[in-house]
């Protein structure tokens, strides 16, 4: 099934495309497309589907990938370290959370809302930073390919707090929520 007609205006416009551009991606007239716009044509159910396959596919071109908001340092912690350092490393890169690796693998996710709430149940709030990584991390974070598309990561990131991006299996970036605000500019 086929959008509303009335969608082929707004589509072309929210892409940016003139009617002669879109008329020239879809091999249909400028007239056509000017006539189906102002409501005076009612397009063939092949005219209209040409349009929106054209529509759908320059959407595709001009929207952000995972690679395209995601910051490119992934600062992390070895699963062995102490509480300690992924703590000092939080606060010296002002980061709210840390994934966590054992050689050059994911294996867990250390968040400020683990550390909150692991100091609220420590009864030894002394030694808290000697306490290893392993025993508080959470599982690890979902890893995207960085040609996912931006949009499908807004729930994903809301859930489990950051996204993992990925180029042929080697991590290269991670997208927090903050990093979806690039998504509005």
């Amino acid at each position: 099934m086929l959008p509303r007609i009335e969608y082929i205006k707004q589509g072309r416009v929210k892409l940016g495309l003139t009617q002669r551009e879109l008329a020239s991606l879809s091999g249909i007239s400028t007239s056509m497309i000017n006539q189906i716009e102002s409501g005076r044509c009612k397009p063939s159910y092949d005219t209209a589907k040409k349009i929106f396959e054209v529509l759908s596919s320059q959407e595709g071109k001009t929207s952000l990938k995972a690679g395209d908001i995601c910051s490119n340092e992934v600062i992390s912690v070895d699963k062995d370290e102490k509480l300690e350092v992924a703590i000092e490393k939080m606060m010296k890169n002002s980061i709210s959370q840390i994934p966590v690796r054992e050689d050059s693998k994911i294996v867990g996710l250390v968040s400020e809302d683990v550390l909150a709430r692991k100091v609220l149940e420590s009864d030894d709030k002394k030694n808290i930073h000697q306490v290893p990584i392993l025993q508080i991390m959470e599982p690890p974070p979902p890893i995207v390919d960085i040609s996912t598309p931006a949009k499908a990561l807004i729930p994903l990131v809301r859930f489990a707090k950051c996204v993992l991006v990925s180029r042929k299996g080697e991590i290269t970036g991670i997208i927090t929520i903050s990093d979806t605000l690039k998504m509005a500019e």
